[in-house]
């Protein structure tokens, strides 16, 4: 058992959630507060309702969330925000967010997760978002076929693969979640391919006619990584069991 004061303070200090930029929607830090005690963790990467119900159903204490509860910004207490927050209050779990804060996180972020996962070799960041930078990329000697396989079998889900750069993959960027903005950045940095969630339509040609191999292995199944870390670690500290909430999206 830990308690609830603890593990959030814990968190805030070890994501850095005051000093990292996100979204106003974001709302990083204890979402809902509980009456104090921590025995076991539920972690998913979306705060939807599902997750709510299987985080009570297994008997968590805590929800540890990538996307948190806030994403319509401020919103009447009604229909499914009201389900939600009765939900957690009348079960008495309390709920954590981190955003971008997970996704940079050099230990457990999304971003260097994925990347470790997929055998690269960390070599520097990229992907600037209001002032830092959010991605990362490192070397990796790989047919560019072959990196499409590896990423379906880590991920188990669906691949969205463009050749659009040569077959010998050399050096990859990751940021994951919706990190195509960040394509023309991985093409003038020299990256042989860039991997990420999901992206636009347009970003086919700009990958064709850039000279990038690009990888979209979705959105929810790219951005379970960080959260899985992040309950392993407290599991460390705290000695707290968690579990993963597998409920993928489809995105």
């Amino acid at each position: 058992m830990a308690r609830t004061e603890d593990v959030a303070a814990y968190l805030n200090d070890f994501l850095h959630i005051t000093t990292i930029p996100d979204s106003s929607r974001a709302v990083n830090g204890l979402q809902v507060e509980n009456r104090g005690e921590i025995r076991r963790v539920a972690a998913a990467v979306d705060a939807s309702e599902r997750a709510v119900v299987e985080s009570i159903r297994r008997g968590c204490d805590l929800l540890i969330v990538h996307h948190g509860l806030f994403w319509d910004g401020v919103a009447p207490v009604t229909g499914r925000r009201y389900r939600k927050l009765k939900q957690l209050l009348d079960a008495d779990v309390a709920v954590y967010a981190a955003h971008i804060p997970l996704d940079v996180h050099p230990e457990v972020g999304n971003n260097a997760e994925l990347a470790r996962a997929l055998g690269i070799q960390i070599e520097g960041t990229f992907g600037a978002y209001q002032g830092i930078e959010i991605g990362v990329h490192g070397s990796l000697e790989l047919r560019r076929e072959a990196l499409a396989a590896r990423l379906h079998d880590l991920l188990g889900a669906p691949i969205r693969f463009v050749p659009g750069g040569s077959e010998k993959v050399r050096r990859v960027g990751v940021i994951t979640g919706a990190g195509s903005d960040a394509i023309a950045e991985a093409i003038s940095l020299g990256l042989d391919a860039f991997v990420s969630g999901e992206g636009p339509h347009h970003t086919y040609f700009d990958a064709v006619e850039g000279g990038i191999n690009l990888y979209y292995g979705g959105h929810w199944a790219t951005e379970t990584f960080g959260v899985k870390a992040l309950a392993a670690h407290l599991e460390e500290r705290f000695g707290l069991p968690w579990e993963f909430l597998e409920l993928p999206t489809g995105f």
